[in-house]
């Protein structure tokens, strides 16, 4: 009797979400075991880069995006002391055929989850299910699950597994159960979000300060919650720390433990001192990383997202690369059909691509700009900006992220035209 499912995806994330709605697109059958008995709207803000953009664009959710986020409209970069440095626009604003969408987590999981739904049906998520291993022959893989209070549950049998299912991925360590501890970069991070008025443009992203005396980056999540144009806004400041916090997307932070870097920060834009400490609930991470591994794929298991890839949460790159993950494999699976030999493409396509960006978040991450004018200036005011660096200094640093990001807006623009004259999508 053949499996009775194609494809099993471990993890209804937006890596694991965005997978199912690209193999529905392709004719694939699958279908998404999610651990917790409810999927509720948890974390904070992401940022959707034109990139990532173009491929929930083009599963048609861009209408439904417009509904719940904010259009980012321009990246905005200044020092501790509130002084202006730079300014770029931002997705469509900056001419890339796509926008650029500022969101809470919970709202575009949402998104991705009532789609898949819609489409799928909704028994394609399958919630109270978490992933405790597997084992494969040649022909199929047989998925062991247990409940949330630990019953075993009736295992599932599959043509394909992905595990989608994070940074603590039970697929991966299945893998690699000798694999190293995260590789800490000596940077914990504080997140929150707040409701107050618009600030600067009313959908500026903003990055301000240095990793060595404080940085924040705050940006609009939800426009006009409350009925008189106030916005849910997304903070996180980022501060160096001797030890790592616990690596727990939920962790509860202090505020006493990172407040003091940033309690004078009371600038004419933004009093970003009184947003802090109107903020209920703060959550605590490290700023950690693996080494991009060896391999993703063996026989017919594959990983995806951060289970495949995990990054400094830098630079919108952790929701971003997932979503980029979903067409790959979803493409090499139409071509190559059900098969290791799909997996192993999709794997050499992605797993380059993704570990560029592990390592440039390391060495030049897309807040580099901030680094080279906190350097250049000594940590102290400046009369103008162009007394530290050039406009077109700053401009070289930005792009030179971009490129490695797969954020060239040429290249993405030239990629989506000849899309487009190919298949008249």
């Amino acid at each position: 009797m053949p499996p009775s499912i194609d494809v099993a995806i471990v993890g209804a994330g937006i890596g694991g979400l965005t997978l199912a709605l690209n193999l529905h697109e392709a004719g694939i059958a699958c279908r998404v075991f999610e651990a917790v008995p409810e999927i509720r709207p948890l974390g904070v803000g992401v940022n959707i880069l034109p990139h990532a953009a173009r491929v929930l664009d083009g599963l048609g959710l861009t209408p439904a995006l417009r509904d719940v986020a904010v259009t980012t409209r321009e990246s905005a970069f200044f020092n501790r002391f509130g002084q202006f440095v730079y300014s770029e626009p931002a997705g469509e604003h900056a001419g890339y055929a796509w926008p650029q969408f500022s969101i809470h987590r919970g709202d575009l999981q949402g998104v991705l989850l009532a789609a898949v739904r819609e489409r799928l049906g909704e028994d394609a998520v399958v919630v109270g299910h978490r992933c405790t291993g597997f084992l494969q022959d040649d022909d199929e893989i047989t998925i062991s699950f247990e409940s949330p209070q630990g019953d075993t549950l009736p295992p599932v049998t599959a043509r394909l597994l992905v595990a989608a299912d994070g940074i603590h991925s039970v697929v991966r360590k299945q893998f690699y159960p000798t694999e190293g501890a995260p590789r800490y970069s000596g940077v914990n991070m504080w997140r929150g979000s707040v409701v107050m008025p618009p600030f600067l443009s009313g959908a500026s992203m903003v990055r301000a300060g240095w990793l060595s005396v404080g940085k924040m980056v705050i940006y609009p999540i939800r426009n006009n919650v409350d009925g008189h144009g106030n916005q849910l806004v997304n903070w996180v400041a980022e501060i160096e720390a001797p030890r790592p916090a616990r690596r727990d997307w939920n962790g509860v932070g202090r505020l006493e433990d990172f407040f003091p870097a940033f309690a004078d920060w009371h600038f004419d834009w933004l009093d970003v001192a009184g947003m802090i400490e109107a903020t209920e609930t703060i959550l605590e991470y490290p700023m950690v990383d693996q080494d991009p591994l060896p391999r993703w794929s063996f026989g017919r298991v594959t990983l995806l997202g951060d289970a495949a890839h995990p990054m400094v949460p830098r630079g919108s790159n952790g929701a971003g690369q997932a979503i980029l993950d979903a067409p790959c494999l979803a493409a090499q699976l139409r071509e190559h059909g059900l098969t290791p030999t799909a997996l192993d493409a999709y794997e050499r396509l992605r797993g380059k691509a993704t570990a560029e960006v592990v390592l440039m978040n390391r060495k030049a991450p897309p807040d580099a700009i901030l680094q080279t004018v906190h350097e250049l200036s000594g940590d102290k005011p400046f009369t103008h900006i162009d007394d530290v660096i050039s406009a077109a200094d700053l401009a070289e640093i930005s792009n030179r992220y971009k490129n490695v990001a797969g954020l060239n807006r040429e290249a993405l623009n030239a990629a989506q035209a000849a899309q487009t004259a190919r298949t008249g999508r």
